[in-house]
């Protein structure tokens, strides 16, 4: 079959790419980036650099790249801007040092953000496809993200046309782009599994200035197995839905699950699936890991819908063999969709999320380390959670070999406040929010989720505290925080010594 555009080997299309451009790419959480292109635009920014030329571009995907993007661009000194996640070492390592301009985002919203002209103009979309047809017809690989939007914004597109994924994806993926204000319409998708789009992004052939041939995997690889901690966090979760279902709570036939990325989050997914007490439930979700093909495959989950296949590479050569058992059960769609907070109200989804510290009233920080330093960003956790039929967050009770407590007086950033949390679960225990003042937050996730290591030095803040609403002094509350940046320990904090307390 013929092919829209040239072939052209990967350094001679980033040749293609100038200094100050913005790119948008495919890819989400490493997975259906475009990775040949990439290290051939770094090794060019290496270059120009060599011969004391400026070369920096901005950078846009639907969520994190891998290693051969966000990391070797960023060790070429080659960002000068990023949105809106990311979740490289060596890309997180010039955010906070200062090198790289990044802005976090809701992952819902850059689609319309980019339409919009929020973001500027965009130079380039550079997308990983499985297949492309002479009139434009692209088949993504193992995400979606925001590839349909960078696609229709882009001045002209590269595709890299990957080999390694069959053009028998087709099939896979949901391709549905709502119109914009003041033109938009009710998204018409009442459950997890209609298709209301297409198979396919539709690219205008004439912007296509090059073709790109790989042969690669995604960069993913496996998760690490569950430690006794996921396990007990895990546990905690599906007695708490259970015991929701149990009350009528949680409708007989359940809701649909977003579940975040990650080690704890797999064990939380596999230990929902041995459950007794919980039925067969759907996922409407932003990623598919391994434990989800895993239900899959079982029946306890007959039907799941994300924007990422996040998968590792066995599982993903194993899926590929198993290519029509998985396309009856699975769609890949826009983030925009996924993470909409229209489908998530209608759908009454129970969302799952990570949290990097919780204080004493529920506010949640999922993105900063001691306040000051990017992790990887809020991706879509503030999507699901503040519009979630139920909003859970899950942290271990103590970080850093013990001497963190992510259980804390007051978030040192806030991502989720304490109107839009619902449910905190550590590997401790659970607390339910709902219905509570601040002060039966506070002794409620003291004193059943906070580590009993930590438990002397929380009670010494909060039972010392003057009346209020929101019981809390300003001049005490990062006293923890402050002593860790001092000894490497949040441990010991003098509260009789210091200002703020009657």
């Amino acid at each position: 079959m013929s092919l829209p555009a040239p072939l052209l080997p990967a350094a001679e299309a980033a040749a293609l790419i100038q200094h100050g451009q913005t790119l948008g790419l495919s890819g989400f959480t490493l997975a259906g980036d475009p990775k040949a292109t990439a290290r051939a635009l770094a090794a060019r920014a290496r270059a120009e650099h060599a011969a004391g030329r400026p070369f920096q571009i901005g950078l846009v995907s639907g969520a994190s790249t891998g290693q051969s993007v966000d990391g070797e661009l960023a060790l070429a000194d080659a960002i000068a801007w990023r949105t809106p996640f990311q979740s490289n070492k060596h890309l997180r390592a010039a955010i906070n040092a200062g090198r790289t301009r990044f802005f976090d985002m809701h992952l819902s919203s850059l689609p319309q953000q980019c339409r919009y002209g929020f973001l500027g103009k965009f130079d380039w979309a550079i997308i990983e496809a499985s297949d492309l047809t002479p009139d434009g017809k692209l088949v993504p690989t193992t995400s979606v993200g925001a590839s349909p939007t960078f696609a229709g914004v882009a001045d002209r597109i590269i595709v890299e046309l990957n080999r390694f994924h069959p053009p028998a994806l087709r099939g896979l993926h949901d391709i549905y782009e709502p119109a914009d204000p003041p033109h938009r319409q009710p998204i018409p998708l009442t459950d997890c599994e209609t298709r209301i789009g297409l198979p396919y992004i539709q690219l205008d052939p004439a912007k296509i200035a090059a073709i790109v041939e790989t042969n690669e995997p995604d960069e993913t690889a496996a998760f690490s197995p569950s430690s006794e901690t996921t396990q007990r966090i895990a546990g905690h979760v599906a007695d708490f839905l259970a015991a929701e279902l149990r009350a009528g709570r949680i409708p007989r036939e359940f809701l649909p699950l977003q579940v975040g990325l990650g080690n704890t989050a797999n064990a939380v997914l596999a230990a929902l699936g041995e459950n007794p007490a919980i039925p067969p439930f759907r996922m409407f979700t932003e990623v598919i890991q391994d434990s989800v093909i895993s239900l899959l495959r079982s029946g306890r989950c007959p039907f799941a819908t994300g924007t990422s296949l996040r998968v590792s590479p066995d599982v993903l050569r194993e899926m590929y063999a198993e290519l029509d058992f998985f396309k009856a059960r699975l769609l890949l769609r826009p983030q925009e969709i996924t993470n909409h907070p229209e489908l998530i109200r209608r759908l009454g989804l129970i969302a799952i999320n990570t949290a990097l510290e919780v204080d004493l009233f529920g506010n949640v920080n999922s993105t900063h380390v001691m306040g000051r330093d990017m992790m990887n960003g809020i991706g879509g956790s503030g999507d699901f959670t503040r519009n979630a039929y139920l909003s859970i967050f899950i942290t271990p009770s103590v970080a850093k070999a013990g001497a963190i407590s992510p259980i804390v007086p007051l978030v040192s950033h806030v991502d989720h406040n304490e109107h839009s949390v619902q449910i905190i679960i550590t590997d401790q225990g659970i607390a339910d929010l709902r219905g509570k003042s601040p002060a039966e937050r506070a002794r409620l996730i003291l004193e059943n989720c906070a580590h009993p290591d930590f438990r002397a030095d929380l009670h010494g803040y909060y039972d010392r505290l003057a009346e209020g609403h929101t019981p809390s002094t300003l001049t005490a509350a990062y006293a923890m925080h402050e002593r860790y940046l001092r000894t490497k320990d949040m441990h010991g904090v003098d509260w009789a010594t210091l200002p703020g307390f009657r």
